[in-house]
C-alpha cells in the first residue's frame, strides 16, 4: 500500500478490498455471522411475543395496568417510531464513528432497554422502554448491514446477507413458542411468564454482545478514515487465521483503488449523493421497501383476526398457524440465496417480488371464492411468504451494496425507516380497518393492494436493479473519497 501527502488528506492506492474479497469462507467469517446476523433473531422473537402475549399482559394479576389495545396499538407505534428514529440516529453515527463501536453500542442499549422492559410496574414504564427497545434495534440495521456487507466475500455477499435478514422469522417462530409457555399458567404465574421472555431476550443479547467482542471493525472504513494503518493489520491478522485452518497459501488479490483519506461527509453531500448523483437506484431502493412493507402487513397484519373471524380457529391456537408461515419465511432466503449471487441480483430480485404479488393475487381469488380452509390458506401464505421473504431480505441488501462507502450506513437507515414507518404506520391504519370489517371482499382488497404494490415493485427491480453480484461494493458505487476508479472486476 502506497501513500502520498496532499492538500486535503492523504492520499492512499491500497488493495485491502480485493483482499476481502478474494477471501474464501472460513471459520472466522461465521463468527462474523453469528456475531452480527443473530440480533435479526432478537427482533424477531421481540415484535412477536409481544404480539402474542398482549391478551395476558392486559388480564388482572398480570403485575401491569395496560389494555391489550394498549400494547398491540400503543406500544407497537413507539416500538416502530423507536426503530425509525434509532436508524436515522445512529446510522448517521455508524459512517462517522465506525461500525464496530456503534454495533456494541446500539446492542447494549437494546440489552438494556429489554431488561428494564422486563421488570415494568406502570404503563409509562412499558411505553418508554419498548421505544428505547426499537431506538437499539433501528441503530443496528444500519451497523450491522454496514458490517457485513464491508467484511463479507463478494462471491458470498448476497445469500449471506439474505439469510442473517431472513433469521428474523426464527425469532418469529421462536416466540411463537416462547409465547405459548409464557401464557400457560398452569407453568407460570400471570406476572411473570411475560416478564421472563423479555429478561431471555436481554440474556441472548449478552451472548452476542460477548461474541461480538471479536469482530473487528471494517477495514474498508478504517481505510477511509485516515486509519490504514489498522486496516492493514485487521486485514493481515484475516488472512493468517484463514491460511492456518486451510493450510495453503491465499489467491492474488487483483484491483486496487486510490483515495483521498478524509474523516467525515456532511448531510448535504450524503443527500446530494443518494437522490441525484444515485437518483434511479434511490426510486429503486424506495420501490423495494414500500413493496414489501405492504405486503407483509396485508397478510400479517390481521393474520390472527381472518384465522378466528372467517374459520373459527381458537386465538389460543393461532400461534401454531403463525409459526408455519413463520419457518416459510425463513426457507425462502436459506433456499434461494444462492441463486441471488448466481443467477444474478436483477432476476432473482425481480422475479421474487413479482411471483409473491402474483401468487397472493391468486390467493385472494381462492379466497374470495370460498374455497380455502384455515390450513390451505395458511399454506398458500406459506407459499407467497417463501419468495416475497427472499425478496424482502433482497431489499436490505440492495440499499447496503449500491450506494457509496461514505454514505452506506445512513442509507440503509434511510430506507429502513422508510419501509417501517411504511409497515408499522401507514399499513396498519389501512389494512385494520379492512381486515376488522368482517367482510370477505374488503379483506380480498387488503390482499390486492399488498400483491399490487409488490409486483410494482418487482416492475421497477426488472429495469433499474444493479447487477451487484459478485462485484466489489467500490465497483458498485465508487467511494465519494476515490482519486482513480477501482481496477476491479466480477470473480468468475
Amino acid at each position: 500500500m502506497a501513500t502520498a501527502e496532499a492538500e486535503t488528506g492523504r492520499t492512499v492506492t491500497t488493495d485491502i478490498p480485493a483482499r476481502l474479497d478474494r477471501l474464501p469462507w472460513s471459520r472466522w467469517h461465521w463468527t462474523i455471522v453469528v456475531g452480527l446476523g443473530t440480533v435479526w433473531i432478537l427482533d424477531g422473537l421481540e415484535v412477536t411475543v409481544v404480539g402474542n402475549i398482549a391478551s395476558r399482559l392486559s388480564e388482572p394479576g398480570s403485575g401491569l395496568s395496560i389494555s391489550s389495545a394498549q400494547v398491540t396499538g400503543t406500544a407497537a407505534a413507539l416500538y416502530v417510531a423507536g426503530a425509525c428514529v434509532g436508524a436515522l440516529f445512529w446510522g448517521r453515527l455508524t459512517d462517522r464513528y465506525g461500525r464496530k463501536k456503534l454495533f456494541m453500542i446500539t446492542l447494549a442499549v437494546y440489552l438494556a432497554a429489554t431488561a428494564l422492559t422486563a421488570v415494568s410496574f406502570e404503563a409509562w414504564w412499558f411505553f418508554l422502554f419498548r421505544f428505547l427497545t426499537g431506538f437499539g434495534i433501528g441503530g443496528e440495521y444500519a451497523a450491522i448491514n454496514s458490517a457485513i456487507d464491508e467484511l463479507i466475500p463478494a462471491a458470498y455477499r448476497g445469500r449471506v446477507d439474505l439469510i442473517i435478514n431472513g433469521s428474523f422469522w426464527v425469532g418469529a417462530v421462536g416466540g411463537s413458542l416462547l409465547s405459548i409457555l409464557a401464557l400457560n399458567t398452569g407453568i407460570l404465574a400471570a406476572d411473570v411468564g411475560w416478564r421472563l421472555t423479555f429478561a431471555l431476550g436481554a440474556v441472548l443479547s449478552l451472548v452476542i454482545l460477548l461474541v461480538r467482542r471479536h469482530v473487528p471493525e471494517s477495514p474498508r472504513w478504517l481505510l477511509i478514515h485516515g486509519r490504514d494503518r489498522e486496516a492493514e493489520e485487521v486485514v493481515t491478522d484475516i488472512e493468517r487465521r484463514i491460511e492456518s485452518e486451510r493450510d495453503e497459501p491465499l489467491p492474488e488479490p487483483h484491483g486496487e483503488i486510490t483515495i483521498r483519506q478524509r474523516r467525515g461527509v456532511s448531510f448535504i453531500e450524503i443527500g446530494r449523493t443518494v437522490f441525484a448523483a444515485y437518483r434511479r437506484r434511490a426510486v429503486l431502493g424506495f420501490s423495494l421497501f414500500i413493496g414489501q412493507a405492504f405486503l407483509y402487513n396485508a397478510i400479517t397484519f390481521g393474520f390472527g383476526a381472518i384465522l378466528t373471524r372467517f374459520f373459527h380457529v381458537p386465538a389460543d391456537h393461532t400461534g401454531y398457524y403463525f409459526a408455519v408461515i413463520a419457518a416459510g419465511n425463513f426457507m425462502g432466503p436459506l433456499l434461494l440465496g444462492r441463486l441471488f449471487d448466481t443467477v444474478g441480483r436483477r432476476v432473482m430480485i425481480s422475479s421474487t417480488y413479482l411471483l409473491s404479488g402474483l401468487l397472493l393475487f391468486g390467493t385472494a381469488w381462492l379466497f374470495d371464492s370460498g374455497t380455502l380452509s384455515a390450513g390451505t390458506l395458511t399454506a398458500c401464505w406459506c407459499v407467497v411468504l417463501f419468495f416475497a421473504s427472499a425478496g424482502a431480505s433482497s431489499a436490505y441488501l440492495t440499499v447496503s451494496e449500491i450506494f457509496p462507502m461514505e454514505t452506506r450506513a445512513m442509507s440503509i437507515a434511510f430506507f429502513y425507516a422508510l419501509g417501517t414507518a411504511a409497515g408499522g404506520i401507514s399499513g396498519p391504519l389501512l389494512f385494520a380497518d379492512l381486515t376488522s370489517t368482517g367482510r370477505v371482499g374488503d379483506t380480498v382488497l387488503a390482499f390486492q393492494i399488498g400483491a399490487a404494490l409488490m409486483c410494482a415493485a418487482g416492475l421497477v427491480a426488472a429495469f433499474l436493479a444493479v447487477k451487484a453480484e459478485r462485484r466489489s461494493l467500490e465497483d458498485i458505487a465508487t467511494p465519494l473519497t476515490a482519486v482513480r476508479a477501482p481496477e476491479t472486476k466480477a470473480l468468475p
